[in-house]
């Protein structure tokens, strides 16, 4: 290892890499190179396998660097620094392909291999001593997350393998680190905590790579960005933002999403060595307790997340065994219900004797029998050492009912990748949206554009009049439904004060949907069903896949819908024609299949779902610049 910009005074971030390598049992050579003082080296030597460094200069510390393998860059000042950075950046790429040296960073903390006894990083957190070694791996786009996950997981015997800050990714990325996590036998779970995704194509490959071998990958994914929904011109636009564009991502590719920064620390033993459940129906959970509170507290939770509870030969939610049972009696329990079929995972929630009486608390958990389905305990009071003790037999244990129930839908969600249609599609040319819905296959309204002076049509009346350059046109008060006759047409066209109209028989349907398109820019092409209509974006009742979708898969996007029970025959309601209202979203979706994919966005709303087919009455289409 050479530690480029070393210093020898302790009070300083650049000493740390290398008494934490010494700390930790680093077995190679350690060379801190630093011109400036005599004790150290004034340039980096032969048979370096990894440069760190830590100099404002990295310019000419990389020059030093030739076919090093591999140069983590703490310094900062590039992509994280504006234009001129990010120009400063792409140079030093550049000059690193041609020195052969791969980059990590710049303004990346280090790395963590703790079976290997390598800490190079200036994380504080590797001031403790014996940190926990496992087999699950963390690539953060944070460097200070390095350290909490590492010691929240320390705190209760969850240990790890591999610790990654990527920095600015400006060479080496999330996509590429996964890979190699997928192929080093010592990571069997690998997590991610990102800020963005900067290379979503190879991450999906990574994540698809993962799950062929069996190793789950969660994601925490921090903040919900606004990003692009400002400059959106359609409904799927401003619904289907970065952060809904990401979770279909995230189901799409095979990782596992959790809400909570703690539940990524303490999920991996819920999955490890397992693949998605793919139930098919709501999940169930058999609860039993020696806490009955403790234990209402995360069902309450669970139920939140659409969880049921399920118990054999009982109407209760939970098996309440405070006060009666021994331990025995206690393992006899877990064993029945984790061979009960009306369950799909169990959880032994652990009253106050997991504090004062660890070993007597979690004993009947310990030695309840490995099974297909989940075991996992929640503790009410703090417990550390009942929560090492779970640790150490790679039993879930989790210290809040959010957390939790957190875990248990991120699981429960989590779903094998997709297999989607590639086969490219002819683009067809259009010069307004309702060809391009036809060309693909969607049925649409008759219509024809009126034009002054006299705006002659041969629509029958009633039929609707629409101007044609008014993105949301409700809002801009440029329809008008219903109008009955001539008479009144004429006034509404002169009203308008537009050269041309559309003009629309008027349609009638049992409920309005929207389906739509969109590529996004960091994921990709999507696609989104909803509740449709005016008030589409105030109800916020869709859901979001990536494109393109099979008439299938449409149907079963149809189905979270709630608005769309209305089509579905709830509560003896006229059914809609549910199969063309998929067929619709299918089409739709496979815009994604034209080559360089010219569409930017293309949107139906409302589609009027009737008994018999469906009907696109208005839309837009926005293309590529």
């Amino acid at each position: 290892m050479a530690l480029v910009g070393a210093s020898g005074d302790e009070k300083k971030n650049t000493a740390r890499p290398q008494r934490f390598l010494k700390k930790h049992g680093y077995a190679g050579r350690i060379v801190p190179v630093n011109p400036s003082r005599k004790e150290m080296h004034s340039s980096v030597p032969e048979g370096i396998d990894h440069a760190f460094i830590m100099v404002q200069d990295v310019e000419q510390a990389l020059e030093a660097c030739r076919n090093v393998p591999v140069a983590t860059i703490y310094s900062n000042g590039f992509a994280d620094a504006g234009r001129e950075g990010m120009e400063r950046q792409a140079r030093l790429v550049l000059r690193a392909r041609e020195l052969g040296v791969r980059l990590l960073g710049p303004n990346s903390m280090g790395v963590i291999n703790l079976p290997g006894r390598m800490a190079l990083s200036v994380n504080a957190v590797l001031e403790i001593d014996a940190p926990p070694s496992g087999t699950t791996s963390l690539v953060s786009q944070s460097g200070t997350l390095l350290g909490t996950v590492l010691s929240r997981g320390a705190a209760h015997g969850l240990g790890f393998s591999k610790l990654v800050s990527v920095g600015n990714e400006a060479d080496l990325g999330v996509g590429e680190l996964v890979e190699l996590l997928v192929e080093d036998p010592e990571t069997r779970v690998i997590l991610l905590f990102l800020e963005t995704v900067r290379d979503a194509d190879r991450l999906a490959a990574a994540a698809r790579g993962a799950h062929a071998a069996g190793k789950p990958v969660v994601a925490y994914k921090l903040g919900r960005s606004a990003l692009g929904e400002a400059l959106a011109r359609s409904h799927t636009g401003a619904l289907a933002g970065l952060d809904a564009a990401l979770d279909a991502f995230f189901r799409d590719c095979g990782i596992l999403r959790v809400d909570m920064l703690e539940t990524l620390v303490e999920i991996a033993p819920l999955v490890a060595g397992r693949r998605p459940p793919q139930l098919g129906r709501a999940p169930r959970v058999a609860v039993v307790t020696t806490t009955g509170g403790g234990a209402a507290t995360v069902v309450d939770r669970l139920g939140l997340h659409g969880i049921e509870t399920a118990a054999p030969d009982s109407d209760s939610p939970i098996v309440d065994l405070t006060m009666t049972a021994t331990a025995q009696q206690y393992t006899e329990v877990l064993d029945r219900l984790l061979d009960f079929a009306g369950c799909d995972a169990v959880l032994a929630a652990v009253g106050s004797s997991a504090q004062f009486h660890p070993q007597l608390a979690v004993e009947p958990i310990l030695g309840a029998k490995r099974a297909a389905k989940p075991l996992a305990a929640f503790l009410t009071p703090h417990a550390e050492r009942s929560l090492v003790l779970l640790a150490g037999k790679g039993i879930a244990a989790f210290r809040t009912p959010e957390a939790c129930a957190d875990a248990f839908a991120a699981y429960f969600s989590w779903r094998a990748p997709r297999q989607r249609e590639e086969a490219e599609i002819p683009y067809p040319l259009f010069d307004y949206p309702f060809e391009l819905f036809a060309a693909v296959g969607i049925p649409v309204v008759e219509q024809v554009l009126a034009r002054a002076p006299d705006f002659a049509h041969s629509i029958p009346y009633p039929v609707a009049v629409k101007v044609m350059d008014a993105d949301h046109k409700t809002e801009a008060g440029g329809v008008a439904l219903g109008i009955a006759g001539r008479v009144e047409f004429e006034a509404r066209a002169r009203k308008f004060g537009r050269d041309q109209l559309l003009v629309q028989r008027m349609e009638r349907g049992l409920a309005e949907a929207i389906v739509g398109y969109r590529d996004d820019p960091v994921v990709g092409p999507i696609v989104l069903v909803g509740a449709g209509g005016t008030l589409a974006e105030l109800y916020k009742d869709f859901v979001v896949e990536l494109a393109p979708v099979s008439p299938d898969e449409a149907l079963r996007m149809i189905e979270k819908v709630k608005g769309l029970a209305v089509i579905r025959g709830y509560r003896n309601l006229p059914r809609g024609d549910v199969k063309a209202l998929a067929r619709a979203a299918s089409a739709i979706s496979r815009l994604a299949l034209i080559p360089g994919r010219p569409v930017l966005e293309a949107e139906i709303n409302p589609l009027l779902v009737r008994r018999e087919g469906v009907v696109a009455v208005d839309g837009l289409a926005v293309l590529k610049e």
